[in-house]
């Protein structure tokens, strides 16, 4: 079940180095904008995470009830409600976008090239959340491959318009890093009319869409979305401390942080699947079976994560010669390296994630977010960016934001600690 979702999730960030790869041709400016952009883009997209995450927990307990109608209720309110919301990111954000870059240390050229990306990737905003929630309900049902299928065709589409709309082709213009937003919000927007159509296909058209079921939906997605505006924030720390550090800092951080969530969703793949499983069972009263799902999606994670580790270590190289412009190389390794070796406790903190959404522990999860992100926001600014070795840092304290995730994640299971559902369940 996991490796069609593994393969889904990978089409994405796989994407975006392909953009990466493409865009660093342009210079280290417009590399260290792309950062900058999808940075912000992908923020704002994991902040509504909820609505994937949601809708699956939700269907997936249906189904495991055998109510059906129920799972096509909350498919299609989840898909209303996606679309709806990233009208209001677009129509929010777009007189932002210069502020919001600057907020992550762009400044210059540098902020108007990120502001130029970031304007034009707004038009992918409502597809971008229509398959968040559409892929959460299909997994919802234990069907892993469409999505699959889903996020192959819509990346295929997104590298097909890369080179033409980037540098140009016979009557296109070469679009720079504006040609890159617009391949990938054409390319969205593909995918969301193909996923729309696939959870049709399953569950049909809802008869009637209650407010009183979104009001619920709001209200389970309430702690993820604090839980990932903190994970976000985070994240956004990490950027604007890199770009504050130099624009080498800016290009080397964006090529180590995106294989580094490439990575990050590889293991999510477990954790997607322990959470429809989990949800499922204990909706059909076999949480025996529950736990099992839990100790095996944690197996899994960790032997993953030690061959992630591995393999990156081993690939520094080749990723430095696609990846990282000239002149940031010496900023890259290190920060390489450290990364690497957090990929085992990573891939636990992302196998623990999926368990205890799945077990609708959403309250544990917000409150661990928190405790840890203020861990390494403390971390980040005690940070002295002068220093030779900064950028190592910012991805040493990376390192320690992960741990604690981890820490408290497996000890939410194994004893139990707290009001876990898992020792209720014992």
């Amino acid at each position: 079940m996991s490796l069609p979702i593994m393969l889904s999730m990978v089409a994405e960030p796989v994407t975006g180095l392909v953009d990466t790869a493409f865009v660093a041709r342009l210079g280290a400016v417009p590399l260290a904008a792309l950062g900058v952009g999808t940075m912000a883009m992908s923020s704002f997209f994991w902040i509504f995470n909820f609505l994937g995450i949601g809708s699956q927990t939700e269907i997936a307990r249906c189904m495991g009830q055998g109510r059906p109608e129920r799972a096509r209720e909350i498919a299609g309110l989840a898909t209303v409600l996606a679309a709806a919301l990233g009208v209001v990111v677009a129509l929010a954000v777009l007189p932002a976008a210069p502020a919001i870059a600057h907020l992550l240390g762009a400044e210059g050229t540098l902020q108007d090239t990120a502001v130029t990306y970031l304007r034009w990737r707004l038009l992918s905003a409502p597809a971008v959340l229509i398959i968040t929630a559409t892929f959460g309900a299909l997994r919802g049902l234990q069907d892993m491959r469409t999505p699959l299928w889903i996020a192959a065709g819509l990346n295929m589409v997104n590298i097909a318009l890369d080179p033409l709309l980037i540098f140009g082709a016979g009557p296109l213009p070469a679009l720079g890093v504006t040609g890159a937003a617009l391949a990938t919000a054409l390319s969205h927007w593909f995918g969301a009319i193909l996923a729309m159509n696939a959870v049709r296909r399953r569950l049909g058209l809802p008869l009637h869409l209650q407010l009183a079921d979104a009001l619920r939906l709001l209200v389970v997605g309430r702690d993820l979305f604090l839980r990932t505006a903190m994970l976000t924030l985070f994240l956004l720390l990490t950027t604007r401390a890199a770009t504050r550090i130099g624009i080498t800092a800016g290009a080397a951080h964006q090529a180590v942080r995106q294989v580094w969530l490439l990575t990050a969703l590889i293991l999510d793949a477990f954790a997607a699947t322990a959470q429809s499983l989990v949800s499922y069972f204990l909706g059909a009263g076999l949480p025996a079976t529950a736990r099992r799902v839990a100790a095996v999606a944690c197996q899994w994670s960790l032997a993953s994560g030690m061959l992630l580790a591995a393999g990156m270590l081993a690939a520094a190289h080749l990723t430095a010669a696609a990846l990282v412009p000239a002149g940031a190389e010496a900023l890259f390794y290190p920060a390489w390296q450290v990364a690497a070796l957090s990929m085992p406790v990573n891939a636990l903190s992302f196998a623990t994630d999926g368990i205890h959404w799945g077990s609708g522990d959403y309250r544990f999860l917000r409150n661990v977010m928190v405790l840890s992100t203020a861990a390494g926001a403390a971390g980040i600014w005690m940070l002295d960016e002068s220093l030779p070795g900064a950028l190592t840092r910012v991805w040493i304290i990376t390192a320690g934001w992960i741990t604690m995730r981890a820490i408290f994640g497996m000890l939410r299971i194994w004893p139990g600690i707290g009001a876990s559902p898992f020792r209720r369940l014992s």
